[in-house]
């Protein structure tokens, strides 16, 4: 019994090591590349750090997912009832061409950029992306504020947003 509890213990230890600290960005997360709608790339860490002092609104999306589509109109009324915040698209498009259709086609205003290496990419391996869309929001001090909603009429979205640091 206590060889049990020793391994299951051994297991939380190690899981919780690997896991995303849930305030804060990894280093893999940070130094994963991505493309703007011009093609130049930029990390993660240089993307997020130009918009220190700002609240950020992440939506991971793509152009072909049905609920992140769906979401679309709740989230144009964020960028309404918030206009300072910035609102940040980063796409999980199959190709840099369909991602820009996309952004035309919904009428996706805001801060845009392509993750090449898509689901397998550092960013989100790290933030543990199981499901798009997905929405976090990083507060003016640069930590994270909601790691987690998948939904954009989730009640702490809005909650995220509005919230003062």
């Amino acid at each position: 019994m206590r060889k049990h509890i020793v391994f299951l213990l051994l297991i939380v230890l190690v899981a919780c090591t690997k896991a995303q600290d849930k305030t804060h960005f990894s280093k893999k997360a940070l130094g994963d590349v991505m493309l703007d709608t011009e093609g130049n790339e930029f990390t993660f860490a240089k993307i997020i750090n130009s918009y220190k002092g700002k609240k950020v609104i992440i939506d991971i999306w793509a152009s072909w997912c049905g609920d992140c589509i769906a979401g679309m109109p709740r989230v144009k009324e964020l960028q309404e009832t918030y206009p300072d915040a910035i609102y940040l698209f980063l796409s999980l498009d199959k190709d840099i061409a369909s991602w820009k259709k996309g952004i035309k086609k919904y009428k996706v205003a805001g801060e845009h950029y392509f993750i090449p290496n898509g689901w397998r990419s550092d960013f989100n391996k790290s933030i543990d992306l199981d499901w798009i869309p997905r929405y976090i929001v990083v507060n003016p001090s640069g930590e994270i504020s909601l790691f987690k909603a998948t939904k954009a009429i989730d009640p702490n979205l809005e909650e995220s947003i509005k919230e003062k640091v």
